[in-house]
C-alpha cells in the first residue's frame, strides 16, 4: 500500500488520460477541441510540442476530419489515436462505420456528453450509446484510475489480430474529464511489456498495393458484416485476458467485462455504467444498514454485450433496475434495459426489469434518487405495481 501511495498524483482526468497515451505510444494522433474533451487534446499537443511524445499531432478542422485522418494513418500500420463527444462523436458517424469495416483497431476517448438540441455540454451518455451498432468496442470508467488503465488495455484487445477492431473508453464529461483526483499514472516501462507494438496482418505498401474498404458487393458484403461479429465475440475473451494480464502486470484489478458489488445474496440487483456507481455503492450500504438484500452490478463493457456474464450473475435475482444516462426516443427506455430485458428473456429468465433514466444533460442523480428504485424494487417483490420505466428526478412543474 506504501508503494502505491508514493506513485499517486493528484491530476485532473484529462491529464491522466493523455499520459495514458504518451505511455501507450501512438505514432499519430489527430483531434478536434470540444467541450468537455478539449484538455486531453491540449494536454497531448503540450507533450507532444515539447517532444516528450513521439508522434505525428495533426490539427483539423472537424471530428470528421481526425477520425479520417486516423482511418489512413491507422491502413498504412500506424497505432492511433483520438478524443471526441456529443456532437463532434455524431459528426464522424459515417467513418466510425468505415474504421470498424476496415477493421482498423484506432483507439478513441468519449467524454460522454449530452447530444442537441437543446444545446446542452454536461453529461450523459446519449453520444456513445447512438453509436453503438457501429463496430466499436465500447469500455466505461468509473473513476479517473479505471479510465486510465482501460487506455492500454483497449489497445491491447483493439490490436490483438483475431479482434483487429476500433475501441473507444468512455468517461463521463467534467465528472471524470474535469475532477481531480489521486491516480497511478500508466506506467510507461510496464505498458511497454503490457502492450506489443503493433503489427497488423494488412497493411498500405505500396511495394505490395493493397487495398482498403473497397465495393462490397452482395456476395461478400453479409460475410464482411459476420465476419466483425465474430471478432466481437472473440473479443468477449481477449477483454478478460487483458484485465488479467493488467493485473498481474500493474497490480491494479478493474474486473473484465461485469463488476459486482454486494450481489453474493440480493434479492434486488442495480445496474447501470460508469461514474454513477459510486454514488450506487453508497445507496447500497444504506440500504443493506436497514435489511434490503440488494447490490450492483457494473458494465465496464457495453460492446460487445456480455450476455452470458450478465446472465450468470442476474440468475438468483428477484428484481433488477437499470439506471442509464441515456433514452430511447419513442420507447420510453434507455439502451441497456432493453439490450438486458431482451438477453435474459433468450435465456428464458422471467425475472422483473425496471428500467430508470437518469442524468439527462447533467441532471444530478443524487442518493435520493438511487434510494427510491430500491423502494420501487422492494414494491416489485411485495407485487405491488409502480412503474415500469421511468424518469428519476423529472420537475413535473416545467412540463
Amino acid at each position: 500500500m506504501t508503494n502505491e501511495m508514493e506513485k499517486m498524483k493528484v491530476v485532473e482526468g484529462s491529464q491522466a488520460i493523455a499520459y495514458a497515451v504518451k505511455a501507450c505510444k501512438p505514432h499519430v494522433v489527430s483531434a478536434y477541441p470540444i467541450t468537455p474533451q478539449t484538455h486531453i487534446v491540449e494536454e497531448l499537443s503540450k507533450l507532444v510540442a515539447n517532444g516528450e511524445i513521439k508522434c505525428e499531432y495533426i490539427n483539423v478542422e472537424s471530428e470528421f476530419s481526425a477520425i479520417s485522418m486516423l482511418i489512413g494513418a491507422s491502413a498504412t500500420g500506424a497505432r492511433t489515436f483520438t478524443s471526441t463527444t456529443s456532437q463532434g462523436l455524431a459528426l464522424m458517424h459515417e467513418a466510425l462505420f468505415n474504421a470498424s469495416g476496415m477493421r482498423l483497431p484506432i483507439v478513441m476517448v468519449t467524454v460522454n456528453r449530452a447530444l442537441s438540441a437543446p444545446i446542452n455540454i454536461w453529461n450523459d451518455q446519449q453520444d456513445s450509446i447512438a453509436e453503438r451498432d457501429a463496430g466499436w468496442i465500447q469500455f466505461y470508467a468509473e473513476d479517473i484510475q479505471e479510465a486510465s488503465d482501460m487506455l492500454a488495455q483497449a489497445y491491447r484487445v483493439a490490436e490483438d489480430r483475431d479482434v483487429l477492431l476500433p475501441a473507444m473508453v468512455c468517461i463521463d464529461g467534467f465528472i471524470l474529464s474535469h475532477t481531480y483526483e489521486p491516480v497511478i499514472l500508466l506506467e510507461e516501462d510496464i505498458t511497454e511489456e503490457y502492450l506489443p507494438s503493433y503489427d497488423p496482418p494488412y497493411r498500405l505498401d505500396p511495394t505490395n498495393p493493397k487495398s482498403f474498404g473497397t465495393l462490397g458487393t452482395p456476395d461478400v458484403y453479409m460475410e464482411a458484416r459476420y465476419m466483425q461479429e465474430k471478432a466481437m465475440e472473440t473479443a468477449l475473451d481477449k477483454i478478460k485476458e487483458a484485465a488479467i494480464d493488467f493485473k498481474r502486470m500493474y497490480g491494479r484489478w478493474h474486473g473484465d467485462l461485469v463488476d459486482t458489488y454486494r450481489v453474493d445474496d440480493a434479492d434486488i440487483i442495480l445496474i447501470s455504467m460508469g461514474s454513477v456507481v459510486g454514488t450506487m455503492k453508497e445507496a447500497v450500504d444504506r440500504a443493506r444498514d436497514e435489511g434490503v438484500k440488494v447490490g450492483i452490478v457494473k458494465l465496464r463493457v457495453f460492446r460487445p454485450f456480455p450476455k452470458k456474464e450478465l446472465v450468470d450473475t442476474l440468475k438468483n435475482a428477484k428484481v433488477v433496475a437499470v439506471i442509464e444516462k441515456d433514452v430511447c426516443v419513442g420507447k420510453y427506455e434507455g439502451a441497456l434495459t432493453t439490450e438486458l430485458k431482451a438477453v435474459l428473456y433468450s435465456y428464458g429468465m422471467g425475472v422483473p426489469v425496471l428500467g430508470r433514466i437518469a442524468g439527462l444533460g447533467g441532471r444530478d442523480i443524487t442518493l435520493s434518487h438511487i434510494m427510491s428504485v430500491i423502494t420501487d424494487s422492494e414494491k416489485v417483490l411485495e407485487g405491488k405495481d409502480v412503474d415500469e420505466n421511468a424518469y428519476l428526478g423529472l420537475r413535473e412543474e416545467v412540463l
